[in-house]
């Protein structure tokens, strides 16, 4: 399996950790520079507690290469990363969002559902594809997440895996469902 960020996050991550201690009192984070203004309307909420997360997942019926998950909070109001951690068995490497983005946060309201996709691979009979016997999820990086077995998420024997994406979490699965490059071949019916 290609995952091109599997060298490059914790490369990233270890460069931004030292700046951020080796950088003078003050200037690591300066507090005088403004919100972006998307966010000014918003007030900010802590990280979801995993205790208080339900996740969801279930391949889309005649596409087993298509998994649909989901997260549901039974807290407060919180945030999750904008796009869930899927990994893949014993592989290295997690499935990269589309479209792609450095990060970021996805807010959940008390009671809330997000919705995402996630393609296993392009195109199932790809000689190149690796065979898993469970996808684990994770609403946030950070977090543990739940392991589905092939047999639960309905992909048959295995799930095959060759770049897999994923979509940012989305208020309904329809919109999931519609986000370009999340499809495989077999689902968009190509």
């Amino acid at each position: 399996m290609r995952l091109r960020a599997a060298h490059a996050v914790p490369a990233v991550l270890s460069a931004a950790a030292v700046l951020l201690l080796t950088a003078p009192e003050g200037r690591a984070a300066p507090s005088h520079l403004p919100r972006p203004a998307a966010a000014e309307h918003l007030p900010r909420v802590a990280r979801c507690a995993e205790g208080a997360l339900t996740l969801r997942a279930k391949a889309v019926p005649g596409a087993p290469s298509v998994i649909r998950v989901s997260v549901t909070n039974r807290g407060a109001a919180c945030a999750v990363d904008r796009f869930p951690t899927v990994t893949f068995g014993d592989l290295d490497g997690a499935a990269l969002p589309v479209p792609e983005t450095r990060g970021g946060t996805y807010r959940l309201a008390s009671g809330a559902t997000a919705h995402a996709d996630v393609r296993t691979i392009a195109d199932p009979a790809d000689p190149e594809a690796r065979r898993v016997d469970a996808v684990t999820v994770a609403a946030s990086a950070s977090q543990w997440g739940r392991t589905f077995t092939a047999a639960r998420l309905g992909t048959g024997a295995d799930v095959r895996v060759w770049e897999p994406v994923t979509t940012w979490w989305q208020p309904t699965a329809a919109a999931a469902d519609r986000v370009p490059g999340a499809q495989s071949r077999t689902s968009s019916g190509e």
